[in-house]
């Protein structure tokens, strides 16, 4: 029962400050360990880290300890791994309290697996958008997604969520950091785990901006559809040379089932110009969405809402919202509606045609809209568009004698609403 645990004076079954008892060892790394711990007073499981006593004297240790629970605290997302708590021991040995996740790793998922279908890849990217975009909106970018650092656990409906976990070495803004880890975030220093850094972060990682957490993102991506990372060598020095130097493999050489839709969709992740890469997580949310399941748009919306309400960009600097003011409307996004209005010009030409060869006369301006026709406008519309009269007017406009006439009008109408694109809004990287 009181069995040692690698952390000086405590073992299995002591309690912590009259609050956690210490249940057993869950896993070691290199500069802390984890136990399963049970909070007395609340009765509920929990995970505390302890940072291994050989790391006190690593000062470096001790901030990206202290930073791990600074940042993943002011992340409200049900996709980051709750702190509960943190405090110091007598012998000076910090802890984090967690909250107890039972599930695994996607980097365990790949070793049993091998590789996952398309949609279920999409899926836990998008989740984990969802905490990458609240960090963002923070300020705050990981700079170390990977499958090990993405948990899956089962939740109480059963369905699959992934858990973003370990932001030790994120850059955090000086409304989060402290001194000693300002110190450490303007090094340059190449820090995080090579097989996912993107090649500006290999040469500095003060300079990165939120695009590096996207780069990490179609690398993840990549790893779990196709089995095996894009880019690997015998060494490090291989693999670094490779990210900065060389264009990302096919996807589809690997898994040649995927839509190349989808392939495009992580090449543009792993372009190794940032500015040629998604340049938000909504972004990338945006491009994803078509190819995961229905309940997976919920994903989408929340991180577009998160940006937003944020004041950061959307869709490449365009902001897309309903005129509500509410949730960007996703599934508007699919199909360009230039697209729709050209189609509903075809067919209401196809259908005059026929009209005049089976003696029918043409609709005129009191005739219903055809559906198609409608489905151009803004939805939901709540103003009436630049160029088109007032419902006043309306009533004593002349009529427009051909449907050919009223489709033009309304796509010339679309076309005066839209808005001027501004320029690109880029992250503002002060440090």
């Amino acid at each position: 029962m009181n069995e040692q645990i690698p952390v000086t004076g405590v073992r299995v079954g002591d309690v912590l400050h009259g609050k956690y008892r210490i249940d057993r060892v869950l896993g070691m790394g290199g500069a802390g360990v984890v136990v399963a711990g049970h909070h007395l007073q609340l009765a509920e499981r929990v995970a505390i880290k302890f940072l291994l006593p050989e790391a006190l004297p690593n000062s470096e240790a001790l901030i990206r300890f202290t930073r791990e629970a600074r940042a993943a605290v002011r992340i409200k997302s049900e996709h980051v791994a709750r702190v509960l708590d943190m405090g110091t021991l007598e012998t000076g040995i910090r802890y984090i309290v967690m909250e107890y996740l039972v599930g695994n790793d996607l980097s365990h998922w790949i070793e049993e697996n091998g590789s996952v279908p398309v949609d279920q890849a999409v899926t836990f990217v998008l989740q984990a958008c969802e905490a990458i975009a609240e960090a963002h909106a923070l300020g705050i970018i990981h700079r170390d997604i990977k499958p090990a650092n993405l948990f899956v656990i089962r939740r109480p409906d059963g369905q699959l969520s992934v858990k973003v976990l370990d932001f030790g070495i994120s850059k955090i803004p000086a409304t989060i950091a402290s001194t000693t880890d300002l110190s450490m975030t303007k090094t340059n220093a190449a820090i995080g785990t090579p097989l996912y850094m993107s090649p500006e972060q290999m040469y500095s990682a003060r300079r990165v901006d939120p695009r590096a957490d996207i780069w990490s993102l179609g690398v993840v991506l990549y790893e779990l559809v196709s089995g095996q990372v894009p880019f690997e060598g015998p060494t490090i020095t291989d693999i670094c040379v490779r990210i900065t130097t060389r264009p990302a493999p096919s996807l589809r050489v690997s898994r040649p089932d995927v839509p190349r839709g989808f392939e495009t969709v992580v090449a543009k992740c792993l372009e190794r110009d940032p500015d040629s890469r998604y340049q938000s997580v909504a972004e990338l949310a945006i491009a994803l969405v078509c190819y995961a399941p229905a309940r997976a748009q919920e994903s989408v919306h929340r991180i577009c809402g998160t940006m937003q309400a944020a004041g950061l960009s959307v869709n490449n600097g365009v902001p897309i919202s309903d005129p509500a003011g509410g949730a960007p409307d996703v599934t508007t996004r699919r199909r360009p509606r230039w697209s729709l209005a050209f189609g509903a010009i075809a067919l209401t030409l196809i259908a005059t045609g026929i009209a005049r060869r089976s003696g029918v006369h043409a609709m005129t301006a009191a005739s219903p809209v055809p559906s198609v026709v409608a489905e151009m406008a803004p939805h939901p519309v709540s103003a009436t568009p630049p160029g088109f009269p007032t419902r006043s007017q309306q009533s004593t406009a002349t009529p427009v004698s051909t449907p050919v006439h009223r489709a033009i009008r309304v796509r010339r109408a679309f076309s005066a609403s839209r808005p001027l694109k501004p320029s690109r809004d880029v992250f503002d990287d002060r440090r």
